[in-house]
């Protein structure tokens, strides 16, 4: 059997995605997938270290990588409405705002999910030079904002459906902001694969990922307890709405829509001074 050394988030619409796999339901096609789950700037951090095969990852790192790794057609997060949200618990100020007491003012203290995260581009893409940047483990960001050691944080995953129960207001929807600029879909990761692997064993590969997606769209109810299992929300409610806002249409396939969204999200990002000029754009491998 061929080994893949595997990558995916813990988030519910990858462990959706991928339940089928975890849980050994469907053929892997001669494949012998080595998984790991961690957090999506863990999976960015080691991808620029060498490590996986395949993995899903933030658009952003997958820009900064184009020249070893290309995205797969299937298993990618994007569409319409799923943006990032810039968070504040008072919802007066602006990450322009200074702070500060005694003569001493500072700039903002703006917390992100990692460095290159699609949601920290898009910040740095509609926020230049605003407010100081500081990149946390997303799941640390409503609770510094809540007591009191950040004035913003880009928030990510199942907090943007919980954090008004947390007394934190909206400064922005960053995903809304993209649509009305560019009217395409929002793309902020991929299921990205070292060119290394081959024409052929990249196709396997998309083939059962395709596979895996098919399999929990068709038993979804049963894929509930892995997401459980790995959600930073128990509240079932919460990872359904997580599902259906980021596994769609374009998870099955990126098509035309997908990959034009990549080449804006690029063009932008180059024009901000968020990314270099010069980077190959990101290919789409594994089509049949």
């Amino acid at each position: 059997m061929t080994k893949i050394h595997l990558g995916i988030s813990t988030c519910p619409n990858d462990t959706f995605a991928f339940h089928g796999l975890i849980e050994r339901r469907v053929d892997w096609r001669g494949l012998d997938f080595q998984i790991e789950l961690v957090d999506v700037q863990e999976l960015n951090r080691r991808l620029f270290a060498g490590d996986f095969d395949v993995a899903k990852a933030s658009f952003h790192a997958a820009f900064l990588l184009s020249k070893e790794l290309g995205v797969l057609p299937s298993g990618s997060a994007l569409g319409f409405g799923v943006g990032p949200l810039l968070l504040a618990a008072d919802p007066s100020t602006r990450p322009s705002d200074q702070f500060g007491a005694g003569g001493s003012p500072r700039r903002a203290l703006v917390l992100c999910p990692g460095e290159h995260t699609t949601a920290t581009l898009l910040y740095k893409i509609f926020y230049p030079n605003q407010g100081q940047i500081r990149n946390v483990v997303f799941s640390e960001i409503m609770p510094a904002l809540t007591n009191g050691s950040a004035e913003f944080g880009v928030c990510i995953h199942e907090g943007r459906f919980t954090y008004g129960q947390q007394g934190l207001s909206l400064v922005e929807d960053l995903g809304t902001v993209w649509e009305q600029r560019t009217e395409v879909p929002l793309p902020l990761g991929g299921i990205l694969a070292r060119h290394r692997l081959g024409a052929e064993l990249l196709r396997t590969v998309q083939n059962v990922i395709h596979f895996f997606l098919e399999y929990g769209r068709a038993h979804r109810e049963s894929t509930l307890p892995t997401m459980r299992q790995y959600a930073q929300e128990f509240d079932d409610q919460v990872i359904w709405a997580h599902v259906d806002l980021y596994v769609n249409e374009w998870t099955l396939d990126l098509g035309k829509d997908g990959t034009q969204a990549l080449s804006i999200l690029q063009e932008k990002a180059v024009a901000a001074g968020a990314l270099s000029k010069g980077l190959p754009p990101l290919i789409v491998v594994g089509e049949s």
